[in-house]
């Protein structure tokens, strides 16, 4: 059963399912070497068990004939595995030098910023900023630039993320004071789950993300949706919300602080990046809140009534807020469409 249970195809982080050029040529290098590995297991294995049978002891008395080296088998293990290697170390080369050639002319160019822990997203061609989630045109190869805002963690340390899409490419570490470089290519409209592969401390596991891949009218129309300002609601629980969310609240900042309004962290205008959490911007369209959560307005309640119960460590302290005050955010951010 526990080796059926490897047959699953339809997982959203299958390496062996790839859905793109970068993915598909990792996947190659991995059954090329993985069947060369069960052919070496099963020679190995098959004259193990040769041995074990037909120079099994027979009779109590029986003892088994001294034999001090053999010249031309300890030739053979050592020669054969060595071609073996060297075989191997040709395609593997040669897919590492293929696949860190940036493409020469990108879709579109992406930066992409680690921080504890959720992912900031720009378009600098754009004028787009957005979080969590990395759009991208179908058959086109997209160019990811990748840092981490972190210099060190509590202990001192530097915090390292690393983007991983499975179905699409492979890992890329995201160190903070470099630029890394990152490409890959989705085959197929759709959604391609991701996280951060790299452990940076209490959420790491939380730290997720989307890239959703669009067909080339889809993702134009989803830059201009994303370079125009969200429409401000005048009137119901939304206009209360928006009021909560622009003026100190008026209770919850933690014991020793100040109270402050939503917007001293986080932006709702288009191409804001200077803010400490997330751009909000279109929050209401997006599939992901916190970076693991599905965006309903239940989870929004949720992550809003006690942040750090839901993503520990989190920067976002417990505010105190009223379940009326969650309500009428969770209006108004839903209604940032």
């Amino acid at each position: 059963m526990a080796l059926l249970s490897a047959c699953t195809q339809p997982l959203p982080q299958n390496t062996l399912s790839p859905s793109g050029p970068v993915a598909e040529k990792q996947a190659d290098l991995f059954f090329l070497v993985f069947w060369i590995a069960v052919g070496v297991f099963v020679v190995v294995e098959g004259l193990l068990l040769f041995a074990a049978i037909r120079f099994r002891q027979r009779r109590p008395e029986d003892s088994p004939v001294q034999v001090h080296g053999n010249t031309r088998l300890e030739v053979a293990w050592t020669i054969v595995p060595a071609l073996l290697l060297a075989g191997v170390a040709v395609p593997t080369i040669a897919t590492i030098f293929e696949l860190a050639r940036p493409p020469t002319e990108p879709a579109v160019t992406i930066d992409v910023t680690g921080h504890k822990w959720w992912w900031q997203v720009e378009y600098p061609e754009f004028g787009i900023v957005t979080a969590n989630e990395i759009h991208i045109p179908v058959g086109q190869p997209v160019l990811l630039r990748l840092t981490s805002d972190e210099l060190v963690d509590q202990a001192g340390l530097p915090v390292i993320h690393s983007l991983w899409v499975p179905r699409l490419a492979g890992k890329q570490d995201v160190v903070p004071g470099r630029v890394n470089d990152l490409w890959l290519q989705a085959s197929a409209p759709g959604d391609y789950s991701g996280q951060c592969a790299e452990y940076c401390g209490l959420s790491h596991s939380r730290m997720r993300f989307l890239v959703v891949a669009h067909e080339e009218a889809d993702f134009r129309a989803w830059l201009e949706d994303q370079q125009a300002p969200p429409g401000e609601p005048t009137e119901g629980d939304a206009a209360e919300g928006l009021e909560i969310f622009t003026n100190p609240l008026p209770q919850g900042a933690p014991p020793g602080s100040t109270a402050a309004a939503c917007v001293a962290c986080h932006s709702t205008e288009p191409g804001v990046a200077d803010t400490l959490g997330p751009s909000l911007a279109h929050f209401g369209s997006r599939s992901l809140v916190a970076a693991f959560l599905p965006n309903t307005p239940e989870n929004v309640a949720r992550w809003l009534r006690d942040p750090p119960a839901v993503k520990p460590g989190s920067k976002m302290p417990d505010y105190d807020l009223t379940e009326s005050q969650i309500a009428d955010l969770v209006a108004y951010l839903q209604s940032l469409k």
